[in-house]
């Protein structure tokens, strides 16, 4: 009876090499309110002013080139962060008491390449998921996994890798791989 337990691990132990098991992933973050960065345009509106009410660009530095106050460091902040800082700009000597809203206009492109139909850089739109994404692109190669793909997304100065499934929610300026699958 003694030699049960060691027979049973004996012969379990070449099948749990046959055990499927799920592919290796990575921390991609998919939480927290949407903060500016490079390529976005944003829509400012300030109260009672319309010649500064207009769409900007945030520019390669992380910065939108504001009428009357110069460059405004956006990168990293939410649009009430950023709207904060275009109106903390003005109250500096340009108006007295500035009410000024930000929303994003149009959001930076997000990347995809490998096994798709038309690989490159795509118009984000709020709330897309890889397959929507994969659609975007014309769809699947004809040697293309449809189970996963690879994303890439910037998290602070690190890059984040992630194999992640087809309903997983990308985000403006991640890099989707859709990698070949094995036959």
């Amino acid at each position: 009876m003694r030699w049960l337990p060691i027979l049973i691990v004996a012969l379990a132990s070449p099948l749990a090499g046959c055990a499927t098991t799920s592919p290796a992933t990575y921390l991609v973050e998919t939480k927290g309110p949407y903060q500016l960065d490079t390529g976005d345009a944003v829509r400012v509106t300030v109260y009672g002013d319309t010649e500064l009410s207009s769409t900007y660009r945030v520019g390669d530095s992380g910065a939108i080139a504001f009428p009357l106050v110069g460059p405004v460091q956006v990168r990293g902040t939410t649009t009430t962060g950023a709207a904060a800082r275009l109106a903390a700009a003005l109250a500096n000597g340009y108006m007295r008491n500035p009410d000024v809203a930000v929303e994003v206009a149009e959001y930076r492109p997000f990347f995809i390449q490998g096994e798709i139909t038309n690989a490159g850089q795509f118009p984000y739109v709020y709330g897309m998921t890889v397959r929507a994404a994969i659609s975007t692109a014309g769809g699947f190669s004809d040697t293309a996994n449809r189970d996963e793909a690879v994303v890439y997304r910037r998290q602070g100065n690190e890059m984040a890798k992630g194999v992640v499934g087809l309903d997983f929610p990308i985000f403006p300026g991640d890099t989707i791989v859709i990698q070949e699958r094995w036959f």
